[in-house]
Parts: structure tokens; sequence; C-alpha cells
């Protein structure tokens, strides 16, 4: 397989981050698109409620997603610095034992949660009038978490590898699966929201078998490798893993962010708005993943440059890449603020009709939802750069604070203050307080400036 011709620690930092960025971009937003054209399809063609039952059962999908991407971030993390240093054998154990742990966990997870979907149901905030709609989708969307949990791990793999290109079409492909097989399923075959459901299975196992082929055939340096089953071995591998998870915990609680936006906006919007709240809520977090993704790319491209350098002792590559990061979310996040006050009707309607009552409790509470965004995109590029090099308390104390601390009391208090427009303002006022927060860590550490310059 032909690869671009990468050298982590000579190439100039923005040319690097080029590199990985472009594609990693469009690869995670494709991914965003399975997601964004079930909602699409599900809204015209099963309505609001369907919409609804969507974002109930999405959350919990989150948390196995979240522990994807700590083990992604932390078997890259480690990865990438026993590259640097010429030990091939340890970065290969590193990613072969992350891809097993994520593999047990999420049967777990599929096991426990579909013994009973009712129950999982109504324990995720479901009303019984969405109740049918929630188990009718759960199932399908619960199986996608064991390919997306290879996609979450494998990627990381693929690019630290020598292949974003490569990663880019994992998430092209299915994508484009999902398009076709949406509307077939949805349309024609009358399928409803199973049919939204079997449609994003498949086109994510596309994803997630592209994924497992590369790692245990296609790869150059880091292919998967047969694991020992002594006890010696057995203990190495669980203190390697406990040791990823505690490297790439953060990206745990930064996914667990999402499940916990949707969950206590779902409580939240249908204590004070009904059924309509939740659903126009639900177009809203339909486009989170896609604001997910862009500041997620940024931190993902930036990893390996950092993480590499990082173990070369080369510091001055290390900042000089995370100003490049830091620019670049700031761009970004205000582009997409830009679409949400200025283009809400827009974006609405490709879900829903503007004259339904949910869309027009999401056109007014678009603007206000993009308050957020800035300091949204800028908390994730600011907390991949501590999980890069090591530095994991800092991490997760900010992720703990975007995810929980600030977060949950946000939805609780600005309902109480401001009403309806304090619900879609929470997330902001969550974002903003922590994107505060990590300021002036880096002023306290006399490391912000120096990322600036």
């Amino acid at each position: 397989m032909q690869r671009d011709a990468i050298d982590l620690g000579k190439l100039s930092a923005s040319r690097l981050f080029r590199i990985y960025f472009v594609p990693t971009l469009i690869g995670m937003l494709s991914l965003c698109g399975v997601t964004a054209i079930d909602g699409i399809f599900i809204g015209h063609g099963v309505g609001s409620d369907g919409l609804a039952s969507v974002n109930i059962c999405v959350a919990p999908t989150m948390l196995i997603m979240g522990i994807g991407l700590m083990l992604g971030v932390g078997s890259s993390v480690v990865a990438s610095i026993h590259l640097a240093r010429e030990n091939v054998h340890a970065a290969r154990l590193n990613i072969t034992q992350a891809l097993i742990a994520g593999t047990m966990v999420t049967l777990v997870f599929v096991g426990i949660t579909l013994a009973s979907p009712s129950t999982t149901g109504r324990l995720l905030g479901s009303s019984e009038s969405l109740l049918p709609l929630v188990e009718e989708y759960m199932p399908w969307i619960f199986l996608c978490t064991l390919p997306q949990i290879w996609c979450a791990i494998g990627l990381f793999v693929v690019r630290l590898d020598g292949s974003p290109k490569y990663a880019m079409w994992c998430n092209v492909l299915p994508g484009l699966v999902n398009v076709v097989l949406d509307y077939v399923f949805i349309f024609p075959l009358n399928m409803g929201l199973a049919g939204a459901g079997i449609a994003t299975f498949i086109s994510i196992l596309v994803g997630g078998v592209m994924v497992v082929l590369y790692v245990t055939i296609f790869a150059d340096k880091l292919k998967l490798i047969k694991i020992k089953s002594t006890r010696k071995s057995l203990a190495l591998s669980i203190r390697n893993i406990g040791y990823q998870c505690r490297v790439g915990i953060s990206a745990l609680l930064g996914e667990a962010t999402m499940g916990m936006l949707m969950l206590m906006g779902n409580v939240v919007f249908m204590k004070y708005m009904g059924d309509n709240g939740v659903g126009a809520f639900s177009i809203a977090c339909y486009y989170m993943p896609l604001i997910f993704m862009v500041g997620n790319s940024i931190a993902q491209s930036a990893q390996p440059i950092i993480s590499y350098n990082y173990g070369l002792g080369a510091h001055r590559r290390v900042i000089e890449t995370e100003r490049i990061a830091v620019l670049v979310a700031l761009a970004s996040g205000l582009t997409v603020t830009t679409f949400f006050v200025f283009f809400p009707e827009l974006m609405v309607g490709l879900f829903l009709s503007l004259d339904s009552p949910a869309g027009q409790i999401a056109c007014n509470g678009f603007p206000l939802f993009a308050v957020a965004f800035v300091a949204y995109i800028f908390n994730l590029t600011a907390i991949g750069y501590f999980q890069s090099v090591e530095n994991t308390l800092p991490s997760i104390v900010f992720a703990l604070m975007r995810g929980v601390l600030f977060l949950v009391p946000a939805y609780l208090l600005m309902p109480l203050i401001w009403g309806q427009i304090g619900i879609w303002l929470a997330l902001g006022v969550s974002e903003i307080l922590t994107a505060t927060s990590i300021i002036i860590y880096y002023l306290y550490e006399s490391k912000f400036n120096t990322v600036l310059k």
C-alpha cells in the first residue's frame, strides 16, 4: 500500500499539520455525515418523534465512543513515543492491547443494554409515547458500537502508521454507503427507524472492517501482534491498558461530555418544552458531532506530531505545532458560529419543516446555542495538547470541568434564571468557563503566551 512520506521529526510543523489535518477533517466530517444523513431522512420520513427517539438512544453510544477515543489516544501517544525511540515491538504491543480491550468492553455493553431495551429506554429518559420508536431503533444503533470502537482506536493507528488518506476513506466510504441505504430503507422499503438503524450499522461496519484489514494486513510498522496468555503477559497488558487509559482519559471525558449534553438536554427540554423541545434539541445534537469532529480533527492531527517530537525532546517543535492547532481551532470556531447565527432556518430546514413546532423552537434556539462553539473547539484542542505530552492531570481536570462540573449545574440553573433561553445558553456557559480556566492555567504556568508566540 502506498503511504505518504512523513518524517515527524524533520518536516516543518505547518506542513506536517496540513498533511494530517486535511484528510483527517474530511474523513471525520464524512463520518458525521452518517449521523446527519440519518437525521435528515428520519426527520422527513418519520418526523420529530423519530428525531427525539434517536437522540435518546445515542447518548450511551457516546460513552462507548469515548472509551474508544481514550484507548486510541492513549495507545497512539504511547506508540508514538516508542516509535521515536525505535521500539517498534512495544508500539505494536500497545495498539494490539488497546483494540482487544475496546472490543471486550463493547461486547459487555451490548449484552447488558440490549437484555431489556424497554428498561434501557426508560432509564435514558424516554417518555412512554416515544418508547416504541426507541425500542425499534436501539438494537441497531447499539450494535454499531462494535465497529465504531474499532474505528475509534484503529484510525489513530492508521494515521500514525503513515496512512492518513486511508484513514480518511475509512470514514468517507461509510458515509456514502449510508446515503444510499438510508434512502432505500426509509422511503422505498418504508422500514422507518429500524431501516435507519440497519443502514447505519451496515455503513459503520464497512469502516470497521477497513480498519481491521489495515492493522492486520496492510500496516507498515503497526500491525497487530499475538499477545501471550501467560500470567506475566496478562499482567503487562493490564498495566499497559491502565497507562493508556490514564493518558487518554480526557478523550473519554470529552466524548462523555457529548453524552452528558444529550442526556441533560433531553431531561431539561422534556421538562420545560415537552416532546417538541426534545425534537428541536435533537436537531442541534445532530450538528454537535460535526463540531466535535472539527475540534477532534485538530487535536488528532497535532497529536502524532507533538507526541513524536515530545519523545525526541524537540520542545520547540512541540510548541510550534500547538500554536498552529490553537489558531486553526479559533478560526474553525468562528466559522461554525457564523452558520448557526446567520443561517438557522437553512440548518433546521434540512431536518424538519420550519412550520412545525419543533422546527420553530430550533430556529429560535440555534443562535443562542452557537455561543459555545469557539470555546468548545478551543477546549478540545487544548486538552488534546495535554494528552499528547502525557500531562494527564490538567487534561482530566479540564475535561471534567466541561463535562460535569460546569455543564450539569448550567443545565439545572440557567432555566431558573432565563427560562427557555437559559437552556440553550447552558452549553456556552460551561465551555466559556472551561476555556477561561485553561487560559488562566496557561498564564499561571507561563505556557500560554509561549504557545501563541
